[in-house]
């Protein structure tokens, strides 16, 4: 879990281009979103196809949305249980 929030705060970097931004920057458990990170509808489009391009895991209840995106741990909760149902 540990090195798939680690590739998700790069991948988060990349795909929004954070440039300023540094992975160490990112806690595990801050908001993304508001007060967090600062993240807005936008960027929530993009770690939408981050999830797919990276991950190739489609957000089946797009109102699933705000509860999977909270925070760089949601994201690698959802994403560990989405590949454990394939496997």
């Amino acid at each position: 879990m540990e090195k798939l929030m680690a590739d998700l705060k790069a991948q988060i970097i990349q795909q929004l281009n954070l440039q300023e931004v540094k992975p160490e920057d990112i806690g595990n458990d801050q908001p993304l979103f508001k007060e967090g990170l600062g993240l807005d509808s936008i960027d929530a489009l993009e770690l939408i196809v981050l999830l797919q391009q990276h991950h190739n895991i489609r957000i089946a209840k797009p109102e699933d949305g705000p509860n999977i995106f909270y925070s760089v741990r949601t994201m690698a909760e959802y994403i560990t249980a989405e590949k454990n149902k394939t496997a």
